[in-house]
């Protein structure tokens, strides 16, 4: 009989090729063009059935009802907190703070809700028993292990029979009889198949930690974020204090939460209101700063532009910003000049956020260009004063999404003024809005002048 065909597939997309290429073909990732065997053409007969089939009304809820973990912004990243039988993926660049998170959450689950098991493949048990200690991440029910085998990490689950899996990470455990080292594309396939299987067999709520890339994207193959039920990204600058979780995927809630944690020596603890690591206080008024109200996800934060324009000695005068955006940076420099008539391109402009915060969103775009504008003229803005808009190319100042809970935010925090674009629509009864429909009109009524 002539031998069958060897195909190989690329374990991101799916797209086959007869033979091996290093690049593949469709999504142009390198090197995860693997050998998938001779291609199968047996049909599939109907076979037996796990459940049958009911009535939607008749599916029952509290499978998918969620508890709570006992870390509330981490709970409010999930939507409520964790439902049997999920798997989390977390994900996020190393020394940012992951393997405390989970710790603390583990502890607390196994003080409040059953047993949890928390596997290292990273660090040794002794580490991970250090670490507890100093953060008082230290439970009865909570049972820790360092293994970096499949079948060793299975057995625990069938010795312990938690109701919480924490596996850190899902790039250091390996599978024996897949082909590869741990860490590549079908070790952490087999690996996390295997994990999602016995989390939905048994009932067991599991959180797989992953490494990320250069670019932030998480390793591994892309199908590993199909397979799971939440994505989370766990973010922060490692001068920042200031911890984001961030959802990207949640079957189970919605998809575009944020958690706020603040990192301490002494461990992780929830932030419900972090909006003051984003604002400096001065004694008196200086001039360059703007504050601004940023969404994150579905929360409202406030956050303080600073700029400084000084004369530049350089043929090329100096841009230079952090936390913002450089391409809107320099959209709405080259606005304020032609525009505004604010001369700026024999001078060096300097722009930042504080606390760390990153503010890319168009909603900040105002308070960028009021806080350039005052750095050049040397004069302060309003203390109570807030802005939000989009600026564009003609000028004109746009309208920006919740808008209302925006400013609902910025009554909250005791600013009595905002500088808005035209027609905003219902607004706090607390708060002056002042409507600016173009840049000359935001110009004129940061300066107390009639537009």
């Amino acid at each position: 009989m002539a031998k069958a065909a060897q195909i190989f597939r690329c374990g991101e997309c799916g797209w086959t090729t007869p033979k091996w290429v290093g690049r593949c073909g469709e999504c142009q990732a390198w090197g995860t063009v693997e050998a998938a065997g001779a291609p199968r053409v047996d049909t599939v007969a109907a076979g037996p059935v796990a459940e049958a089939a009911r009535p939607i009304a008749a599916v029952g809820l509290e499978v998918a009802r969620s508890r709570p973990t006992g870390v509330g912004e981490f709970d409010r990243a999930l939507g409520g907190g964790l439902v049997q039988g999920a798997v989390i993926l977390l994900a996020g660049e190393p020394g940012v703070g992951k393997s405390t998170l989970l710790l603390d959450v583990s502890a607390r689950w196994a003080h409040e809700a059953g047993r949890a098991l928390y596997v290292t493949g990273e660090e040794s048990a002794a580490q991970v028993r250090l670490r507890a200690e100093r953060t008082g991440a230290l439970a009865d029910h909570l049972f820790l292990t360092a293994e970096t085998d499949l079948s060793a990490v299975l057995g625990h689950v069938d010795a312990v029979q938690p109701s919480l899996i924490v596996l850190d990470s899902v790039q250091t455990v390996s599978n024996p009889a897949a082909d590869g080292a741990a860490g590549g594309v079908t070790q952490v396939r087999e690996v996390a198949a295997a994990m999602i299987r016995v989390a939905k067999e048994r009932g067991i709520a599991t959180i797989l930690v992953g490494h990320v890339t250069k670019d932030g994207s998480i390793a591994g193959p892309r199908v590993l974020e199909h397979l799971v039920d939440v994505v989370l990204h766990f973010e922060g600058d490692r001068h920042s204090r200031l911890r984001l979780v961030r959802t990207v995927k949640n079957r189970y809630g919605p998809a575009d939460e944020v958690g706020c944690f603040d990192l301490t020596d002494s461990g992780i603890s929830s932030l419900a209101d972090p909006t003051g690591l984003f604002l400096s206080r001065h004694a008196t008024p200086v001039p360059g700063t703007c504050i601004t109200v940023t969404l994150e996800g579905r929360r409202p934060l406030l956050g303080e532009i600073q700029a400084l324009v000084a004369t530049s000695a350089l043929a090329t005068p100096r841009r230079a910003n952090s936390g913002l955006d450089s391409s809107r940076v320099a959209m709405v420099l080259a606005v304020l000049e032609r525009r505004g008539n604010v001369r700026l391109s024999s001078s060096d402009v300097y722009t930042s956020t504080v606390g760390g915060a990153k503010l890319s969103e168009p909603a900040a775009d105002l308070a960028m260009m009021l806080a350039v504008a005052s750095a050049a003229s040397g004069r302060p803005l309003p203390p109570a004063l807030t802005a939000l808009g989009e600026v564009g190319l003609a000028g004109e100042i746009r309208r920006v999404t919740g808008l209302q809970r925006r400013l609902a935010e910025a009554e909250r925090m005791g600013f009595t003024t905002a500088l808005v674009p035209a027609d905003p629509g219902p607004v706090p009864a607390g708060i002056k809005i002042i409507e600016v429909a173009d840049v000359g009109q935001a110009l004129a009524a940061a300066d107390g002048r009639p537009s």
